[in-house]
């Protein structure tokens, strides 16, 4: 072994000693490892011999589990704790990381090896994950280019590595353009209709810069309440500019970090990419290993969804109008940075209840803790903190999973704070994945993250309802890696399973959130320990579903701007981002945002994310989660032989057999969209 000893990142056996990573560790770790795998696999595949899964797969498997084990938390303090020096480290690496995977896949010895194992004797004396790992491992293969001749390899090889960079500097862009911007408001009557909890953070937010008075920026529990409660409409103006004009040619920072170039590049290469391979776009190479069948049953499936939901939403933008205009008084047409402020308003005035009325009873540490109850109930697992663990932030917990008979199942790092140079949005991560033979037993590790409302001063932190329903959304991915039961990472947990199957198990969880049995476990309100109200709770229900048909046609205008946009990418006519853009929201919106609106510029899922040609996966796998959940409904959301079958069909399973035998395994039939419909108050 050349192993550096003294150079953390090799730490593999253990977890990350994060306080220790030194961006100047990063490159020369990385450098060794890849050396040391390129000499590993000369010997694997060396002279001539019957391949099999214990003299090749598994000590591949191995090898790239350490490689991963390494990058892993170089790549999650790149989204947490970004800076300059790690971003310049993290990024020298991106292209060699490239080149290595690219190189793996289109070795077409190794190919050789995999098929001889496909192909020989042992065969059927393989576990179904192990076959699943090679069945997945040859369509990889042909993904990567295998067959290609040298010079497309060769092209396929610059493709991927530079769309590797693209998709850092995309996300650079967005990070640093949200950084950019703050407001600073000294007078307080400026922010009228603001609530205390987003004052509080504006407040903390100024004192962390040395100014007076208060600090608006565009981290999420700051952006949001000014856009759902800033009764000065000028200053809501100005905030939704600056949040939906970020990393674009307009706005506040007009030019300075400007996405439109990457996102043309990107969505060249990819249709390049797919052409190389033999796909007519990069939707179809997209759905390869995805359950879809194909382009046409997903644009149907999206269809209909529109058709389904349009003219409610409709309906519901016609009574918002009219409630801003006839009770509230508002003379001018109604504007993007109108709509959260009026349909606020309109809940208020029709439900008497707001997301701040519930925030007082969501303390984190209660929501959390009675989460770790509602799995235990349906699972059997406990979840115990653990405190010696090493993090990269002092917000940030760790935690053990074990089960029934205490055996350990899983670990994960939650960090769930908003804060400066941290990636916005909420997601889970892996950090290491299980991995158990004759010498090793790796258990699973996932990094969850969210940027939920920071407590302020003595005050603990308290969640609004859409934050706990995020919370138990990224814990229910959290699950699906942690409990899983394969032995092999290129299948357990989510690896393997396909990308419009993978969000099933986190909208799974958020179902719970909605129940009066488990908000008794997670609520309590912050100062008495009294549980959620029941005339809170009546409201809370008959709100559910307000506007729900808007929210819809807003995830199918994601979704069908996405697709379309790599169904129907033409060379000569370019990307037509913003033109495509406008065909969906013809088709689906509304309301017409303002011309200086850049979404796309912004939309890291599908430009820096894994959801190219994949967004629509949030509602085929909401038509899955939806319908499993019914069985729940049916049979109790407490039973514990229900949440057996769905932990051991689903939940342990990974990718180790076709997501939908295991839905149908669970469910007892294939999936349909009634509970989905039903949920969404769309029902007719």
């Amino acid at each position: 072994m050349s192993m550096d000893q003294g150079n953390p990142l090799f730490q593999t056996e253990q977890l990350p000693p994060f306080s220790r990573i030194r961006p100047e560790h990063v490159e020369p770790a990385i450098d060794t490892l890849l050396a040391e795998n390129r000499a590993t696999l000369a010997t694997l595949l060396g002279g001539e011999r019957a391949y099999s899964w214990e003299n090749l797969i598994e000590p591949l498997e191995a090898m790239n589990d350490r490689l991963a084990k390494a990058w892993s938390p170089v790549s999650h303090l790149n989204a947490v704790m970004n800076n300059e020096e790690l971003r310049a480290a993290y990024n020298a690496c991106l292209p060699k990381l490239s080149d290595y995977g690219t190189e793996l896949g289109q070795n077409r010895h190794l190919f050789e090896a995999y098929r001889q194992i496909r192909d020989s004797a042992q065969w059927a004396g393989l576990s179904d994950a192990q076959q699943a790992s090679i069945e997945h491992a040859l369509r990889d293969f042909r993904l990567a280019g295998v067959d290609l001749p040298e010079a497309d390899k060769e092209r396929y090889r610059a493709i991927s590595q530079r769309l590797s960079e693209l998709s850092s500097k995309y996300q650079e862009n967005l990070l640093d353009a949200t950084n950019a911007w703050h407001k600073h408001i000294e007078d307080a009557e400026a922010l009228a209709g603001v609530p205390d909890s987003a004052l509080g953070v504006m407040r903390q937010e100024a004192e962390r810069r040395e100014l007076p008075g208060y600090v608006i920026t565009l981290d999420f529990p700051s952006f949001f309440p000014v856009m759902s409660y800033a009764d000065s409409r000028a200053l809501r103006r100005e905030v939704y500019e600056a949040f939906s004009t970020r990393a674009s040619d307009t706005g506040p920072q007009g030019g300075q970090y400007d996405n439109l170039p990457l996102m043309e590049e990107i969505l060249a290469l990819r249709h390049e990419k797919a052409q190389l391979l033999g796909f007519a776009n990069y939707a179809e190479l997209s759905l390869a290993p995805k359950m879809a069948e194909g382009t046409a049953q997903v644009m149907g499936f999206l269809q209909d969804l529109a058709e389904r939901s349009h003219p409610r939403a409709l309906e519901d933008f016609a009574e918002l109008r009219r409630f801003a205009r006839e009770v509230e008084g508002l003379t001018e047409e109604l504007q993007a940075w109108d709509l959260s402020y009026y349909a606020e308003k309109l809940r208020q005035s029709r439900y008497r209840i707001s997301q701040e009325d519930l925030r007082p009873y969501f303390p984190a540490d209660r929501v959390v803790n009675g989460m770790f109850e509602v799995v235990r109930r349906l699972y059997g697992i406990r979840i115990q903190p653990r405190e010696d663990a090493d993090t990269w932030h002092p917000d940030v917990r760790f935690y053990e999973i074990h089960d029934e008979q205490g055996a350990p199942r899983g670990q994960f790092y939650l960090d769930l704070y908003a804060r400066a140079h941290k990636r916005g949005g909420a997601w889970m991560d892996e950090c290491r994945v299980r991995f158990v033979n004759e010498r090793l037993q790796q258990l699973p590790v996932a990094y969850l993250t969210c940027n939920f409302t920071p407590p302020v001063g003595e005050q603990p932190a308290l969640l609004t309802h859409d934050e706990v329903t995020t919370l138990f959304h990224e814990f229910g991915h959290g699950l699906h890696h942690m409990l899983t039961r394969i032995d092999y990472p290129s299948v357990a947990g989510i690896n393997g399973v396909p990308w419009d199957a993978v969000e099933l198990p986190s909208q799974f969880m958020e179902n719970w959130c909605w129940e009066r049995e488990a908000l008794d476990l997670i609520s309590g309100h912050y100062e008495t320990g009294e549980k959620l109200p029941e005339a809170l709770f009546e409201k809370m229900q008959a709100a559910r579903n307000f506007q729900s048909a808007m929210q819809m046609v807003r995830q199918l205008e994601f979704s069908l701007f996405d697709f379309r946009l790599h169904l129907e990418y033409d060379p000569a006519r370019g990307a037509r981002i913003y033109e495509l853009l406008d065909e969906v929201r013809d088709q689906v919106a509304v309301m017409k945002p303002p011309a200086f609106n850049r979404f796309p510029n912004s939309f890291g899922h599908i430009f820096a994310g894994g959801y190219a040609a994949g967004y629509y996966s949030y509602k085929w796998a909401e038509v899955l989660s939806a319908d499993a959940y019914s069985r729940f409904e049916e049979e109790g959301i407490f039973n514990r032989e229900t949440g057996r079958d769905f932990l051991r069909q689903v939940l342990e399973q990974g990718g180790s057999k076709p997501a939908m035998d295991l839905f149908v395994a669970f469910r007892g039939r294939k999936p349909s969209i009634d509970a989905l419909l039903r949920h969404s108050g769309l029902a007719a």
